[in-house]
């Protein structure tokens, strides 16, 4: 792993939670984005080499939607840049990690992520993001 890619934080209202962020980070958003697989949509804010990105749910049986009826808006994970994501998955499985999905996916920001298991990482959900080459 290279470094922290970015934080993710479910939001119930991206529009909102855009002009709060953009008030609390001095700076507005430089991107948003629907990932449609994952039922979402996305705003990124730059700080420094750190990414925050925050999701709304764009459906009501999307992951975020999940997260947000279980545990209301709040950090939902972190996001590590590595350099080949099949040979970091296969490196974390080795160390008894549990992968969430085996085949990479497509993910917001020209990513390609998988992500790991909270059981297996102390309550914290971890993405895994690669750059798609090409």
């Amino acid at each position: 792993m290279r470094k922290i890619e970015h934080l993710g934080i479910a939001v119930k209202d991206l529009e909102q939670s855009n002009q709060l962020f953009a008030k609390l980070l001095g700076k507005d958003n430089y991107k948003e984005e629907v990932v449609e697989g994952e039922g979402v949509k996305t705003s990124f804010f730059m700080i420094g080499e750190t990414k925050i990105e925050l999701l709304e749910a764009t459906r009501p049986d999307s992951p975020i939607a999940k997260f947000l009826d279980k545990k209301s808006e709040g950090i939902h994970h972190i996001a590590f840049d590595v350099e080949n994501i099949f040979a970091e998955m296969d490196r974390l499985k080795s160390e008894g990690f549990e992968i969430l999905n085996e085949i990479p996916k497509e993910g917001a920001d020209n990513k390609i992520v998988v992500f790991l298991h909270p059981r297996s990482t102390n309550g914290v959900l971890v993405e895994l993001c690669q750059e798609k080459k090409g």
